[in-house]
């Protein structure tokens, strides 16, 4: 006979998960959206190139087109001439043109060279032009191929926040940790580092936004943008960072350098001290915080 089970055991075995586990969850769901958020921007970069292509293409087919109208109306000249004189007009040119059989052969043998460069260049301009046509179509096609992906991505980042959230208010009651603007003393770092630190200073406090770069910010984001406010350029990737950047050691680091977690899917910048700022994760603000958060992959320095 089946026994009901009563006592601590049955109570064990509904017991609601302890807070450390509530917390490791989101910490574990927030780390694999960001993972997608990284490669979101990463499609965004690929996309922006691929406009690019698209932009440098439809340019060089005007000049192209018109170069093979050109060579098109020559070849058409040849050909209405080669109708006209025949074969027997040819020869009339070699028998019976004025000056001796030499120099009307020495004619002959020019237009023959010049019907022939006449024709090599149609030939080149078309092809030119069909393969310009051809990459434009296929650009294009990328393109196309590349939104219709980055709306699928988008729309699963926007699913996975909702439930992100979701946890956070079943644990803490809310839906995000409220940011407020850091007010307290900034550091006096000289050169373009030092406005680098001074921006990421400036952006504590604010939300983090998938894709963001400002006035709200994932982690790329924010690191791009303040090294942007010191006139340097990073691409919107933690990964692209992490290549546009010189390697060094963590004795070598300094304030403005740019310190890699997780094979490169997150980034955070190096302010001095042993602490990094960073925009860290979904429903939570930029925050500085021990360079250990967890062990880094890497650092580097932009140039």
């Amino acid at each position: 006979m089946a026994l009901a089970m009563t006592g601590p055991a049955a109570s064990v075995a509904h017991a609601a998960p302890s807070a450390g586990d509530v917390t490791k969850k989101i910490d574990q769901a927030s780390d694999a959206l960001e993972d997608v958020v990284e490669s979101y921007n990463k499609m965004r970069i690929s996309l922006a190139k691929s406009k690019t292509d698209e932009q440098q293409l439809a340019a060089s087919l005007g000049p192209a087109k018109a170069a093979l109208k050109v060579a098109t109306a020559e070849m058409q000249t040849i050909a209405a001439t080669a109708y006209k004189n025949g074969e027997v007009g040819t020869i009339n040119v070699v028998l019976e043109g004025p000056g001796s059989l030499i120099d009307r052969m020495s004619v002959l043998d020019q237009m023959s060279r010049s019907r022939q460069r006449q024709i090599a260049n149609f030939t080149a301009t078309t092809q030119n032009y069909n393969a310009r046509q051809a990459a434009l179509k296929a650009t294009q096609a990328k393109q196309a191929a590349a939104l219709t992906s980055l709306a699928a991505r988008k729309k699963k980042i926007e699913s996975d926040l909702k439930k992100l959230y979701a946890m956070r208010t079943a644990a803490y009651g809310s839906a995000t940790s409220p940011g407020s603007k850091y007010t307290g003393p900034i550091p006096n770092i000289a050169g373009s580092a030092g406005k680098a630190v001074r921006f990421a200073y400036n952006a504590l406090g604010v939300m983090y936004e998938y894709g963001g770069d400002g006035p709200r910010y994932d982690c790329s984001g924010l690191t791009m943008k303040a090294w942007a406010a010191a006139g340097k350029s990073l691409p919107h990737n933690a990964a692209a960072q992490y290549s546009a950047t010189v390697r060094i050691g963590r004795d070598d680091l300094q304030e403005g350098d740019l310190v890699f977690y997780r094979n490169n899917k997150h980034v955070a910048l190096y302010v001095g001290n042993g602490d990094i700022i960073d925009a860290s994760k979904p429903g939570e603000p930029v925050k500085k915080r021990s360079i250990n958060i967890m062990t880094p992959n890497g650092y580097g320095r932009v140039k």
